[in-house]
């Protein structure tokens, strides 16, 4: 397989620059990148750089494998990749020939020893030289060992006077020691690109990861992460750094893309920022639901589709991913469409009608009375003799997935699934049926989760979202109970625990792989939870077949949670 070597990219000096002394101005980039767009994420790199060199920054740090997109996962193979990759390094590098500022920039890296997970640093015309990860994750939303080798232990960088060191992410986060290596050799200030993806509470995490090494090491640590979209990950940036004091020295806004200016003073004691701000938070359902409009948006924009469609029954899962889709990509990018049968109630009708006008969407009704009885009436004489069970609710959900997907079809909008990470556990969904679509916001979000956010959003309209002010999904929608309207009279409770029980057992059995006598000693009934430990196990099938949605948990179904579709284990039996 073809390799670059390191001396390839060598180039000429391009014009002095002055060594810093005791003062820095670090641009860091917080930047969306997209995975494969390498000339794409060039030009982004290159109007970051301009905007940082405008500021008179004296280097700008890019995030984890920016120039590939991150994570490339096994694109990273494709020599012809790699290739595109280092092109577009060695033609930044060359800009830096402009006496501006330097690069810090992650790329994949393919040498004689491997293909690494490496970060390039540029200045005066050339590659200065590459540091290559060397705890490489493999866990979780991770599996980087198997793509990448492992990096040797770096040592710093000389950067126009200043030792930097440049640990990758995840040498951070594991015990090799990488912080403490660099210090012991000489490093004067840590800057860390990072591809850390969103889940719940993960803003705390990060801040003690980080301190540890700053405590460890005894020097300040500039934490970039990037932004943006990547399939089922959302990464909410919330870059920061921690002054040698481990004090909080800055800290960028989440979920927000920009290049940012920093200014470092070297003292007694070392490198300390100068009047970093501190940006505000976002609380845990802000956090959340943006991050869902985040994922959204970037599946929906970076994958070329004009616009969505999704049915609206008139419940509040539909309801809260309408609202969710117009926030990401706008009212008139959205498309709403009742598909009502027998069974439908009246106030269902009203309910979405009212939510979609709410919401300014459009909004059509496709009754599907006659494609439902030409089922029946094909399968009549097969079926004879037989009552109606659940084949005939799952012929209503298959009819309306049919039909959405003939609008997906001929109007070229994405269709947007909308079942919640309850139902999903326990196989509460129809395959092929509601769980047709391309994208699922609301995946990874419990049913009483759900609940929450859509009381949440009525009071709020969070940042950079594009959905009206007020109320936008009907109270009344929230406060009725929750039905599928498959047969007369159906409730969900009638083939599951309050969603309040269910729920409390799935984040113990799902998110803690917790077991059963745990859950009894807790209260709960022991059939019970015998039961949706079967359901859950049974349903992986159909999860392995439903769209992607974003992660917003510690463990999502999909990357995080790996069962076997065949699996006669069952706790405690």
């Amino acid at each position: 397989m073809p390799f670059v070597r390191l001396h390839d990219f060598a180039r000429e000096p391009g014009k002095a620059v002055k060594a810093i002394d005791d003062h820095l101005k670090l641009a860091i980039a917080q930047l969306n990148p997209t995975v494969g767009d390498v000339a794409g994420n060039l030009a982004m790199a290159r109007n970051a750089r301009a905007a940082a060199a405008a500021e008179g920054a004296d280097l700008i740090l890019f995030t984890e494998l920016f120039i590939a997109g991150y994570p490339p996962e096994d694109l990273v193979l494709k020599p012809a990749f790699i290739e595109a990759c280092l092109e577009a390094v060695e033609a930044l590098a060359r800009d830096t020939a402009d006496g501006g500022p330097g690069v810090v920039i992650g790329c994949p890296l393919r040498t004689g020893e491997g293909l690494f997970n490496a970060v390039a640093v540029l200045d005066q015309g050339r590659v200065v030289t590459w540091r290559s990860k060397v705890d490489l994750p493999n866990y979780g939303e991770f599996d980087e060992k198997r793509v990448f080798q492992a990096g040797e232990m770096p040592g710093p960088v000389n950067f126009r006077g200043l030792r930097l060191g440049i640990p990758v992410c995840e040498d951070i986060w594991g015990d090799l020691g990488v912080g403490e290596t660099l210090a012991e050799s000489g490093a004067e200030i840590l800057l860390v690109p990072n591809g850390s993806p969103f889940y719940r509470g993960k803003m705390d995490v990060r801040h003690q990861v980080a301190l540890r090494q700053v405590i460890e090491t005894d020097l300040p640590l500039v934490y970039a992460n990037q932004v943006g979209g990547q399939d089922d990950l959302v990464f909410d940036g919330g870059s920061f750094a921690f002054n040698g004091d481990r004090s909080l020295a800055f800290q960028l806004p989440r979920l927000e893309s920009g290049v940012y200016l920093t200014e470092w003073q070297r003292g007694a004691t070392g490198w300390a920022c100068q009047n970093g701000e501190t940006a505000a938070m976002p609380d845990a359902d802000e956090a959340v639901w943006r991050a869902c409009v985040l994922g959204l948006r970037d599946y929906v924009d970076k994958n070329g589709f004009k616009s969505v469609v999704l049915g609206l029954s008139g419940g509040i899962d539909s309801a809260i991913v309408a609202a969710l889709a117009v926030d990401a990509l706008g009212a008139e990018r959205v498309h709403c469409v009742m598909l009502p049968y027998r069974y439908t109630a009246e106030t269902s009708l009203e309910d979405a009608a009212a939510c979609a006008e709410a919401l300014g969407v459009r909004y059509d009704i496709v009754p599907i009375a006659d494609p439902v009885e030409g089922f029946t009436s094909a399968l009549a004489e097969m079926f004879a003799g037989r009552p109606a069970d659940i084949t005939e609710e799952n012929l209503q959900s298959r009819t309306r997935g049919t039909i959405l997907m003939a609008i997906s079809n001929k109007f070229g909008s994405m269709v947007v699934t909308t079942g919640n990470k309850s139902e999903m556990s326990v196989g509460y969904a129809t395959l092929y049926g509601d769980m047709n679509g391309g994208f699922n916001p609301i995946k990874d979000l419990y049913k009483t989760e759900v609940f929450r956010l859509a009381r949440w959003r009525n009071a709020n309209r969070p940042k950079e979202c594009l959905g009206p002010d007020g109320i936008v999904i009907p109270e009344r929608i929230i406060d009725k109970p929750p039905s599928a309207e498959l047969r007369e009279d159906q409730k969900d409770e009638d083939s599951l625990p309050p969603y309040e029980v269910l729920d409390a057992i799935l984040q113990h059995l799902v998110e803690h792989d917790g077991g059963v006598d745990e859950l009894v000693e807790r209260g709960f009934d022991r059939d019970t939870v015998r039961h949706i430990e079967r359901l859950l196990y049974i349903a992986e099938y159909k999860r392995r077949q439903s769209a992607p949605g974003v992660k917003v948990t510690r463990k999502n179904f999909g990357r995080d949670r790996r069962y076997p579709i065949t699996n006669r284990f069952r706790d405690g039996a």
